[in-house]
């Protein structure tokens, strides 16, 4: 069996996601929906493995970490105390031929210019003017472009809004950290939780991007997993250096090949951070953000003490001093997170000439499916009966499949699609002497396992 050094392309990985129900283009039957997808019946058993083995690695596993759910909907004042209506903002370019609207940076990045997220309007126009006869439109192709003008991402909604004259305007959340700030008085008051400590939340976010690329690299509608960290001023520095450890390391126990994985340092930072690096997958457009690490110093409960009134501010109750609290943030995508697991497991190898298998190798804590159980035959009623017998005996401890549809061989190759680690096949030997036959998904090979030995081998 040889692997092939076959790159893995996004239109690969595109194919295999909506073939074996990972990923569907959501509102497919109506021409679909620009940058926005469902997660099909597998899809939403590896998002919640992924969910379970953050949540694992960032509540459970530290004694001074608690999990938060807040609202999608907040008082329109979070979002103007975040700076997010005044600066929540991409740079848009319009076709003038076409009228198709397109990100500035995307545009120049495509011609290999870089420009940063943080450049001023004016500062993004005098690149763009510099290389805007070289950017041809997506769409139409033509050269003719406007001037970049800043575009909100915030999605405005119309809740609470009875009048209709749109003077109250609410918004679905931008990002989910907002929400912990808030609650951050409120996580004091009711648990024993001291600083340092911090807040982690999983939930959806909302964006208004201009232009949809990338698969769901980019959506908008995406789930965030986040965690705060608040920290007193004097120990800010220390504490990042040390999630930035635990987050890379965090990457290579999920299973994710090293050499997949760098980091990226922000040279221009806004105006309020005082370290910002990002933690790049090896996707197949690039390296790209999968984590972003920051310290975020004051900022945050600052805005929120002063927009709202109330003091965010901290006393230690050891030594009674009284500061506001930094924070140390780590932000990741679940949908990211969902991407670059697909693309680190998506594996072709040649198993003999002319036959070449494609395999997901999911570490097992994330495939959808652990282990899948076939008769051998469908149609020996005896077969099926004991197959069922050791399906509905493994089922409470490892996420099973009963899978009896086609010939074993394409059972084998299905299962391989969805990255299932083990199959086991019940055959007439099984009849007489309760042992089965196991096959692994990496290697291929089979062994016979008694039944009262397949939990504790499995």
């Amino acid at each position: 069996m040889e692997q092939q050094n076959t790159s893995v392309t996004m239109e690969k990985i595109v194919s295999l996601a909506k073939r074996r129900g990972f990923v569907f283009p959501s509102s497919e039957i109506y021409g679909g929906f620009a940058a926005v997808y469902d997660f099909g019946p597998y899809g939403v058993e590896l998002a919640k493995n992924i969910r379970e083995a953050w949540w694992q690695a960032m509540v459970h596993d530290h004694d001074n970490i608690v999990g938060l759910d807040s609202a999608i909907f907040m008082h329109p004042r979070v979002w103007e105390a975040s700076g997010h209506i005044g600066g929540f903002s991409d740079p848009l370019a319009e076709c003038k031929k076409c009228q198709t609207r397109s990100r500035v940076d995307h545009l120049l990045e495509e011609i290999g210019v870089q420009a940063d997220e943080k450049m001023t309007e004016s500062e993004i126009n005098a690149l763009f003017d510099e290389h805007k006869s070289k950017i041809a439109c997506p769409k139409c192709g033509q050269k003719e472009w406007s001037e970049a003008k800043n575009f909100n991402l915030l999605v405005e909604s119309n809740l609470g809004d009875f009048t209709g004259t749109g003077e109250n305007k609410t918004y679905l959340r931008g990002e989910t950290c907002q929400g912990i700030y808030i609650n951050f008085k409120n996580v004091l008051d009711s648990t024993r939780v001291k600083v340092p400590f911090g807040i982690a939340q999983i939930g959806k976010a909302f964006r208004n991007e201009i232009t949809a690329r990338q698969f769901i690299f980019r959506k908008r509608e995406f789930e965030q997993m986040e965690m705060q960290f608040f920290v007193h001023p004097s120990e800010a520095e220390r504490f990042y250096n040390e999630w930035k450890e635990k987050r890379f390391q965090y990457y290579i126990d999920l299973g994710i090949k090293p050499e997949n994985l760098k980091w990226h340092e922000h040279e221009n930072l806004v105006f309020y951070a005082k370290a910002a690096w990002d933690i790049e997958y090896r996707y197949p457009f690039g390296f790209k953000e999968l984590e972003g690490v920051h310290n975020r110093s004051d900022y945050d409960l600052t805005q929120h003490s002063k927009f709202s009134g109330t003091d965010l501010s901290y006393r230690d109750p050891m030594t009674n001093e009284k500061f506001m609290p930094w924070i140390v943030e780590t932000s990741v995508g679940l949908d990211r997170t969902f991407l670059a697991v697909l693309c680190d497991a998506y594996t072709e190898e040649e198993i003999s000439e002319g036959d070449t298998r494609v395999v997901l190798k999911f570490p097992k804590k994330l495939a959808p499916v652990q282990v899948a159980v076939f008769p051998l035959m469908k149609n020996k009623p005896e077969l099926v009966t004991k197959a069922r017998e050791v399906f509905d005996m493994l089922r409470p401890h490892l996420r099973c499949e009963f899978d009896d549809n086609g010939n074993v061989g394409k059972r084998y190759r299905r299962q391989d699609e969805i990255g299932t680690p083990a199959c086991i096949t019940i055959d007439f030997d099984t009849l007489e002497n309760d042992t089965v036959t196991v096959r692994d998904r990496d290697s291929m090979e089979q062994c016979r396992v008694a039944i009262a030995e397949l939990k504790n081998y499995l």
